[in-house]
C-alpha cells in the first residue's frame, strides 16, 4: 500500500465512515471536563495548601525543640 492509497482510504474514512459527535453533545462534554477541571484545581490546590501549613508547623516544631 502506497502512502497516497493510505492518504486517500484516511480522507474516505474521516468523510463517510465516522460519525462526528451533535454541537450539543460536544457542548455538554465541554461543561463537563471544565467543570470537573475546577474541581480538581480546588481540590489539588487544598491539599497542597493543608500540607504546605503541616510541613511548616512540623519543622517550627523541630527548630523550637533543638533551640
Amino acid at each position: 500500500m502506497s502512502l497516497v492509497e493510505f492518504l486517500k482510504g484516511s480522507y474516505t474514512e474521516f468523510k463517510d465512515k465516522v460519525e462526528w459527535p451533535k454541537w450539543a453533545d460536544l457542548q455538554s462534554s465541554t461543561i463537563v471536563v471544565s467543570v470537573s477541571t475546577v474541581i480538581l484545581a480546588l481540590f489539588t490546590f487544598g491539599v497542597d495548601s493543608l500540607f504546605s501549613v503541616t510541613i511548616k508547623n512540623f519543622i517550627a516544631t523541630f527548630i523550637n525543640i533543638f533551640n
